[in-house]
């Protein structure tokens, strides 16, 4: 996979404990949107916190499908699939793994 195929679908802890999930090619600096309140309406009424988890996909599709498929989750399974995520991307790629040792996830 090229640098030019790489997306990451990424989980912000927010304001008041809420998960919001999104896609992006540089997720610093999506996360640096967010807090500048130019991400998401959802992160401009609840600010985030933290990256909690961040996975690479192949391709902005595969992203795309990831997103939704968190999105469609009960919390309790988001909460599992970020510990997940957080495994398997720190197995994967050290350097980028993202977890959030706060909530154990």
């Amino acid at each position: 996979m090229t640098d030019a195929e790489h997306w990451f679908v990424y989980v912000l802890r927010c304001r008041g404990d809420r998960l919001y999930c999104g896609i992006a090619k540089d997720v610093e600096a999506r996360f640096a949107e967010h807090r500048a309140g130019k991400g998401a309406k959802f992160t401009r009424a609840f600010p985030p916190e933290a990256i909690v988890a961040t996975i690479t996909v192949a391709g902005k599709a595969e992203a795309l499908r990831e997103e939704r498929a968190f999105k469609a989750l009960a919390r309790v399974r988001k909460l599992e699939r970020v510990a997940e995520w957080g495994e398997r991307r720190s197995n994967r790629d050290p350097t980028h793994a993202k977890t959030d040792a706060r909530n154990g996830t």
